[in-house]
């Protein structure tokens, strides 16, 4: 009957690598669940981490030609089967469960941005996001909260799991794709592609006739403006009604004066 290594920390290993390496191999064999480093090491009676990895890191080679391979994921490490022996262990069909595009488009924002808001999820996707979706992520286990956000109003934030990245077979966040390896793959939205492309050849247009403009310098003044100006010109010079009975009234006066 296997012991549980969650329970009291065991006395420590013999220090030669070999030792260590098959307490590790027991431990992980033994485990319900993917162990940390930090916890192979205090249940192996207080072993140096490094001497830890080292190990774990000797083991996963040794294991990389059998039938079930050492792994880590998510910095926890476990057995799982080669996968090219899957296919001798399925005995029933698989359901397969697809995601909606709008919990695709959660789940990779909150892969690529966590931890992330709803409110800044929304805020990239440009609508609202339904608790369903979100329910949805958690329930598959691919997502959980991961606390607040220290700002006015304290919301939840979420962040992926350990089993996200088990299931996509991904040992950190960095192995994540890139833009261009998106795009490669075609599993960028052909109607952004062409959206960026359309933005991209109205920008250019918009540069040549700024470019052209340049070129050709200001516009030569209006004729009909001149004649205009000149007009108001020459209406500005001439005396006003107002003017014009005043020059009258001291004309007046003088001769009466005289």
């Amino acid at each position: 009957m296997s012991e549980d290594p969650h329970s009291d920390s065991a006395e420590p290993p013999e220090a030669s690598p070999d030792a260590i390496e098959r307490a590790l191999e027991a431990t992980l064999f033994a485990a319900e669940e993917p162990l940390s480093v930090d916890a192979l090491a205090d249940h192996l009676g207080g072993l140096e981490k490094q001497q830890v990895r080292d190990r774990l890191k000797a083991l996963s080679e040794h294991y990389q030609s059998r039938g079930v391979h050492l792994v880590e994921r998510g910095k926890r490490w476990h057995f799982e089967t080669a996968p090219d022996l899957a296919h001798l262990l399925r005995r029933e069909k698989e359901q397969v469960r697809r995601l909606s595009r709008a919990a695709t488009e959660v789940l990779a924002i909150i892969a690529y941005h966590e931890p992330v808001s709803r409110a800044e999820i929304e805020s990239i996707r440009g609508v609202q996001t339904s608790a369903g979706t979100l329910d949805a992520l958690m329930e598959a286990g691919w997502i959980k909260l991961a606390g607040r956000r220290e700002v006015p109003g304290r919301p939840v934030i979420y962040a992926t799991t350990p089993e996200f990245l088990d299931h996509f077979g991904l040992t950190s966040r960095r192995d994540l794709p890139g833009m261009d390896e998106l795009r490669a793959s075609g599993l960028l939205d052909p109607v952004d592609d062409a959206f960026e492309e359309a933005m991209g050849t109205a920008q250019d247009e918009e540069a040549a006739d700024s470019s052209a403009e340049a070129e050709e310098g200001p516009d030569a003044p209006d004729g009909d403006q001149d004649g205009d100006q000149l007009g108001a010109d020459a209406h500005s010079d001439a005396p006003s009604e107002e003017q014009a009975d005043e020059g009258a009234i001291n004309a007046t006066s003088q001769g009466i004066d005289g």
